[in-house]
């Protein structure tokens, strides 16, 4: 069965495996979230349901968000995510799910917004290499370069990579392996970094590609 759970960026740390060799990962708290709603083909054209995460005070929330969670009868959630899963059928308007729906060893894909970095030129954003800081190339060494041509096409080609916003977008993560599940503290270890600054949220389902 399809799983997916809304969790919390703790941070990083290590493990060791059971040959002694570290493991960096990266620790999220996942869940508790509760299914505020359950669609279906016949009354949405297609199949998902809708968690919640985070406790919110209620005279935080918007007068359409309230009717929302009072038709669900569930307390006020801060975060709300829909999951696209191929079978719903288990699952149930209030039900908890909680970190222990993954296991040690599942594959999965993590989707977040990346760190924000402000403006930032071309060699930052798009990894490209410097101009040669002598025989008269300055003051430019980290400028964009060449634009194009000259009078064909007249133009600067659609899709250049030029400097502008860097990070802050929504990035998926794909084929991370969970290394441990702490069920009582609601604590998934996932190997390698996921996007993201510490406290942002992220969606963790099944692999598409495992």
């Amino acid at each position: 069965m399809q799983k997916g759970i809304i969790g919390k960026k703790l941070g990083m740390t290590q493990l060791f495996d059971e040959n002694g060799k570290v493991v960096p990962v990266t620790v999220i708290e996942a869940g508790p979230c509760t299914v505020v709603q359950k669609k279906t083909v016949e009354s949405d054209g297609y199949q998902a349901v809708q968690l919640g995460f985070g406790e919110v005070s209620a005279k935080r929330v918007n007068k359409p968000a309230k009717g929302h969670f009072a038709k669900a009868d569930v307390a006020p959630k801060k975060t709300l995510r829909e999951f696209r899963l191929a079978d719903i059928s288990a699952m149930n308007v209030g039900d908890i799910l909680k970190a222990d729906v993954f296991a040690a060893g599942d594959h999965i894909d993590v989707v977040g917004v990346s760190k924000g970095k402000g403006y930032a030129g071309t060699i930052k954003r798009w990894n490209g290499h410097r101009l040669r800081e002598s025989h008269g190339t300055g003051p430019v060494a980290r400028h964009a370069g060449s634009m194009g041509a000259c009078s064909t096409p007249s133009r600067v080609f659609k899709g250049k990579k030029l400097p502008g916003h860097l990070g802050a977008e929504r990035v998926t993560i794909q084929n991370l392996t969970v290394v441990k599940v702490d069920a009582e503290n609601n604590l998934i270890a996932i190997k390698g970094a996921v996007p993201g600054p510490k406290g942002a949220v992220v969606c963790i389902s099944d692999s598409v590609k495992a």
